[in-house]
């Protein structure tokens, strides 16, 4: 016999330890979304597009030039190193994936695992990836928005104050949070909707940066590879943690495993197939990029290469000035920089409006997988249940969705969230290593569970893949590896306080 009374302290406790411990069965979060359903729409092609709309943006176009200082030409194997280790993390997700198609993803896969209090310090981790990494590229939506005002024919000049929060020495970022507010309404209004604009978006980004490819690989030197790792392993190695950022929001496919028609096939589809789209370009990016101009770092007068993002690099590449001997390092928009160096400024002109047009796609898909968390967790009573409502005619969570769309508005109008964006890799990371345990101790506990897809040789690819992600992290900067533990705190704080009573465990719900 059900009830509706809190349980008390001692009431906490069953055989298997603290209620904190429980783990809520996959069975459970299936049947969770079974009686409270999401429209199903979603095919192969469109989770590919979802992968690559979420993934491609802000980091290829911007991060290029970090990479090269931190390794030069061999930031091309840094982004190799990143991308092997998001595709050996993608077979465990496509394991998961296909066994529970649930929205939720990291957060359901630990929940089933290791229990109650890791599934709520992974879902909030994943406010790092998600929340802080839309609102960053919201706010540099806002800077191409202005950059194409002024130098368009219009010569429209927006007011600083109007275009920068008060950490930039303005009032509040309109135009940022007017992009927020807009996607968290087309998401709202439905997944298949926001999935056709996505798709232009995706074509739109693709063209972009398929025309830079054409463009610069005939005009490779061989003489621009040399020396490829001036920083040696340690600088390849630094830079595949810094661009990782490039690759988060392709696991955002997971997300969306209750809106997918055939889950246990399409999802696995979407998911490498996403992952392959987007390390193909980025290679042939970076090889592009590197080959045509050159990417060797900056070094002070002394010889020591420059910390990249640093002060003293801007005030060196300040002292160079601008024209064509500036180095890659020291352009904000590497990509079009490299076009106009070859003497192509209309193309340059049209790379910069396709980054302008492609990147609301980016911030439409990290919000989408961000409400996706929070209704599961909304669902299971961490966090208040009435954000889980449906929508009576659009078939989607807009509680929920208009509550984090508000949010990443907020964010993008006031905080600092470019350099939050830099740290999003520790949330990332720490989701990657969680999820590739929770496959390993599933096989475990579940051998008999049907699994369409199965992780080859499980206990090494889930083992390298920990590896890997320990490894990257390790190599982030020490604001970034700070930040998570702080992070994790808070969240601890807000569970203590409301989630650890009002679980649907807590209350012998499933």
């Amino acid at each position: 016999m059900s009830t509706n009374r809190r349980p008390r302290e001692s009431e906490l406790i069953n055989g298997n330890g603290a209620l904190m411990w429980r783990t809520k069965s996959l069975d459970a979060s299936l049947e969770n979304s079974k009686r409270n359903p999401l429209l199903r729409s979603l095919g192969p092609v469109q989770l590919t597009l979802f992968g690559v709309g979420s993934t491609i943006g802000t980091g290829i176009f911007v991060l290029t030039a970090q990479a090269a200082q931190e390794a030069g030409p061999g930031m091309i194997v840094s982004f190799v190193l990143a991308a092997v280790v998001c595709g050996i993390a993608t077979l465990c997700y496509a394991e998961l994936a296909a066994m529970a198609p649930v929205s939720g993803a990291a957060y359901v896969y630990v929940y089933a695992s290791f229990g109650e209090l890791w599934a709520w310090i992974v879902g909030w981790a994943l406010v790092l990836e998600y929340a802080i990494s839309a609102s960053a590229v919201a706010v540099g939506w806002s800077g191409y928005l202005v950059g194409l005002l002024e130098h368009s024919a219009l010569h429209v000049v927006l007011p600083a104050k109007f275009t920068n929060g008060p950490y930039a020495g303005g009032v509040i970022n309109i135009p940022a949070v007017l992009l927020c507010l807009v996607v968290t309404l087309l998401l709202v209004i439905g997944t298949q909707e926001s999935a056709r604009v996505n798709a232009v978006f995706v074509t739109v980004k693709v063209l972009a940066l398929g025309l830079f490819v054409i463009m610069s690989l005939p005009a490779i030197k061989d003489a621009n590879f040399h020396p490829f790792a001036p920083l040696g392993a340690a600088g390849i190695t630094n830079a595949a943690a810094s661009i990782f950022f490039t690759f988060i929001g392709f696991d955002a496919v997971a997300t969306a495993a209750e809106e997918t028609r055939n889950p246990q096939r399409n999802l696995p589809i979407g998911l490498f197939g996403a992952l392959l789209v987007v390390t193909l370009i980025y290679l042939l990016v970076a090889i592009g990029a590197t080959g045509t101009y050159g990417a060797q770092p900056m070094r002070s007068l002394n010889g020591t290469p420059l910390l990249a993002g640093s002060k003293t690099l801007t005030q060196r590449c300040e002292q160079l000035g601008s024209g064509a001997h500036q180095p890659l390092v020291c352009s904000h928009e590497a990509l079009a920089y490299v076009l106009r160096q070859l003497g192509h400024p209309v193309v340059a002109g049209w790379l910069g409006i396709a980054a302008f047009i492609a990147l609301p796609s980016v911030v439409m898909m990290l919000i989408y997988g961000q409400t996706r968390i929070f209704f599961v967790m909304s669902r299971d009573g961490l966090i208040p249940c009435g954000l889980a409502r449906i929508h009576s005619r659009w078939k989607t969570p807009y509680i929920v969705t208009l509550c984090t769309g508000a949010a990443v508005a907020l964010a993008s109008a006031f905080l600092p969230v470019g350099r939050l964006a830099a740290i999003a890799n520790s949330g990332t990371l720490f989701a990657f290593f969680l999820v590739s345990l929770a496959v390993l101790r599933l096989r475990y506990t579940e051998p008999d569970r049907n699994r369409p897809f199965r992780t080859p040789a499980v206990w090494f690819v889930a083992s390298i893949s920990c590896l890997g992600c320990l490894i990257l992290f390790l190599f982030l900067s020490r604001e970034a590896k700070l930040v998570l533990p702080l992070w994790s705190a808070v969240g601890l704080m807000i569970y203590g306080l409301y989630g650890l009573r009002r679980s649907r465990l807590a209350s012998g719900g499933a």
